[in-house]
C-alpha cells in the first residue's frame, strides 16, 4: 500500500526547513511568497540531488581506495549519469563534474 503524503503537512516541513533563511514576512506580494514557496521547495529537491551525486562520488573513490576494479567501475556507471544530472540542472558546474569524471576514471585505469 502506498502513502498519501497530505499536501499541507508536507508543505509546512519544507517550508520550516527552509524558513531558517528566509522569512515568510518579508514578502508583501502574492508572487513574491510563492516565490519563497517554490525557493524552499528547490532548496530540498537540490539537496538531496546534491547529496545523492557525492554518495555516488564516495563510492567510487572508497572501491578505488579498496583496489576493487569490477567494483569501482561498477560503481562509476552508475555515478556518471548522476553526476551529469547535477551539472545539467546548475547543482554543480559542469567542468566541476567533468573534471571528477576523468579523475575517478583515470583512478580506476591506474588499478590496472
Amino acid at each position: 500500500m502506498t502513502e498519501v503524503r497530505d499536501p499541507f503537512i508536507y508543505r509546512a516541513s519544507v517550508e520550516h526547513t527552509f524558513n531558517a533563511k528566509v522569512d515568510k514576512n518579508m514578502a508583501n506580494h502574492k508572487s513574491a511568497k510563492k516565490r519563497i514557496r517554490q525557493t524552499a521547495r528547490r532548496y530540498e529537491v537540490n539537496g538531496a540531488r546534491r547529496g545523492s551525486v557525492r554518495t555516488a562520488i564516495k563510492k567510487v573513490e572508497a572501491a578505488i581506495a579498496a583496489g576493487d576494479k569490477t567494483a569501482a567501475e561498477v560503481a562509476l556507471k552508475e555515478a556518471e549519469p548522476k553526476m551529469a544530472r547535477g551539472a545539467q540542472v546548475g547543482i554543480f558546474h559542469r567542468n566541476t563534474m567533468a573534471r571528477k569524471v576523468s579523475r575517478l576514471s583515470a583512478g580506476i585505469k591506474a588499478l590496472g
